[in-house]
């Protein structure tokens, strides 16, 4: 009796002894849908990233609680909204003999959402929690917890799912005018989804899954014309698909903690001359 007690108090969840199965990762294929019905602000809403899977988790042996779900971070991000100053256009004259990409260098300036972290290379990741469940993505179907002791093996499903749906002022965001001077929205940004068994308990963790996915966004503007007429999506009318992973690539530690994304990125503006400025600071 004295090795079997042994046996059970050394007892513990090992990777090899959970099975995941019906992984599914993809992009929803349908382009991303621009919406011009405010004269404040454009709107445009991309597919969905959504990912799947089935866990079996083995008994759990001891007085310990297990959460399996998706765990998400931001790798990358660029996010550029470029306004044109209109009135040069006016300024010129047969007189002036200026390539494109020169009007196009000395009109542009614009607004950046930045994760400065990221931007300096400072961390490698930054979390993509919904800012409540760290270190879950969510914590509806994104999660499962598991109380021991349980005598039975336990089954499963875990699911998530993620898009973009912000809003960009047609007028320079540092302005008080309402002049539409928007040109260009341009955005790419890069993510790392991991598949997590995790002991509440010891912290322990066990990666069971890995996906990386990404999502570009190329918008043109012509400022010039009637609200919904204005924007074209232009580039890619379709993602590419996500990238199941058959090798477990760690977590960074920052990827685990606050702040999110949401919560560290910065809203700068970068004017055609003169400083940068913080139009919107972290949280």
């Amino acid at each position: 009796m004295g090795c079997i007690q042994s046996i059970t108090c050394k007892a513990r969840i090992r990777r090899e002894n959970i099975v995941v199965y019906d992984v599914c990762a993809t992009i929803d294929q349908c382009p991303t849908r621009i919406e011009e019905t405010s004269p404040i602000v454009l709107r445009y809403k991309t597919p969905y990233f959504k990912a799947s899977a089935r866990v079996v988790m083995p008994p759990i042996p001891r007085h310990e609680t297990w959460v399996v779900g998706w765990i998400q971070a931001c790798n990358q991000m660029e996010f550029f909204n470029t306004y044109s100053d209109l009135g040069i256009h006016f300024k010129m004259t047969s007189s002036f003999h200026i390539r494109a990409e020169e009007i196009i260098s000395i009109m542009t300036q614009l607004s950046s959402w930045e994760l400065p972290d990221l931007r300096e290379g400072r961390v490698k990741a930054i979390s993509d929690s919904d800012g409540v469940s760290y270190p879950w993505y969510g914590n509806t179907t994104e999660t499962v917890t598991l109380v021991g002791p349980t005598n039975k093996i336990s089954r499963f499903s875990v699911s998530m799912n993620d898009n973009f749906y912000p809003s960009v002022t047609w007028a320079v965001p540092v302005s008080d005018s309402n002049v539409p001077l928007l040109t260009r929205i341009k955005r790419d940004q890069s993510f790392t989804t991991w598949l997590v068994a995790m002991n509440t308990t010891t912290k322990e963790k066990i990666i069971l899954q890995t996906i990386k996915w990404r999502m570009r966004v190329d918008i043109e503007v012509d400022p010039l014309q009637l609200l919904g007429q204005r924007a074209r999506l232009v580039g890619r009318t379709q993602q590419e698909q996500p990238r199941i992973l058959s090798r477990m690539e760690p977590i960074p530690p920052n990827a685990l903690v606050k702040p999110n994304a949401n919560d560290a990125q910065v809203l700068m503006w970068r004017p055609k001359r003169g400083p940068p400025l913080v139009v919107i600071p972290p949280k």
